[in-house]
């Protein structure tokens, strides 16, 4: 077992986040043809870093940032409740790093960090064909919740 620490991220991390968004959209690319071409971002990460509504976190392994997440408290839509809720994104492993337990302790941090912000409720979304991904979701106990659809006029079938 290796030794990590998880903790709230600092503007000196962003370099290697931006990093970090970079491969999430590299895994990205191959479950939606509509990412327009390199360079894009997904996120504003310096924005959220130390921002009252949200919590960064990284993990380090021997001063090494290896992972990355975020939670984000959002208006649930008008006519649900909770009236907010979190929502989970950018989380990152270092490849090498998979399969250590290493997303689940970054995941409980914002958990935490969505409890002590009364949002009693997470969020998240993911590609359905990134059969991984929604694996390691569901193993850590989210469940499908609505199917976002959408139809492009402009192709032929």
């Amino acid at each position: 077992m290796i030794d990590q620490i998880v903790r709230s991220a600092r503007p000196s991390d962003l370099p290697v986040l931006l990093e970090f968004e970079q491969g999430i959209i590299l895994a990205e690319r191959p479950y939606d043809h509509t990412l327009k071409p390199d360079p894009i971002s997904y996120y504003d990460i310096g924005a959220m870093i130390g921002g009252e509504d949200a919590e960064v976190a990284v993990v380090e392994v021997d001063g090494r940032l290896v992972a990355s997440g975020y939670a984000k408290k959002k208006r649930s839509r008008h006519y649900l409740k909770p009236e907010y809720h979190a929502f989970i994104g950018f989380l990152f492993v270092v490849p090498e790093f998979r399969g250590q337990g290493i997303n689940q302790i970054l995941l409980d941090h914002l958990f935490e960090w969505a409890r002590s912000n009364d949002l009693p409720e997470i969020h998240l979304t993911v590609y359905p064909k990134n059969e991984s991904a929604v694996r390691a979701y569901e193993k850590v106990g989210f469940k499908p919740y609505i199917v976002e659809m959408r139809m492009n006029l402009d192709e032929t079938s």
